[in-house]
């Protein structure tokens, strides 16, 4: 069955709205945000929908969001191919070839942190 465009906005907005509970100096991952919004295999959809989300209002922190690894695998769709990193390190969240140091201790999990 395919998705509607007023099913898949909904399902965006509602990835964005939890996007834009990520605290600065924290990441999250693809896979995190699916399983908070109910869509656990939905990994791919909020990496489409971060792809997506540059320049709409309220700003939505993308480069918060990376791979399940803690890798920049987003970075190529921010203006610059540095972007994503230099909005990480701002925040205190050190990056080392691509790749966040300490990512399970930055790690936000927004079933816990939210207690879904």
């Amino acid at each position: 069955m395919a998705t509607t465009h007023r099913e898949k906005d909904s399902l965006y907005n509602a990835i964005y709205d939890l996007v834009r509970c990520i605290p600065a100096g924290r990441v999250t991952n693809y896979g995190a945000i699916a399983k908070a919004i109910g869509t656990a295999s939905g990994a791919r959809v909020v990496g489409y929908a971060m792809n997506l989300c540059h320049g709409i209002t309220p700003p939505v922190p993308a480069h918060r969001v990376v791979n399940r690894l803690g890798m920049l695998t987003g970075k190529h769709h921010f203006a610059t191919p540095t972007e994503m990193q230099e909005l990480l390190e701002k925040e205190g969240i050190t990056v080392d070839n691509d790749m966040v140091v300490n990512f399970d201790k930055v790690f936000w999990d927004p079933i816990k942190e939210l207690d879904i």
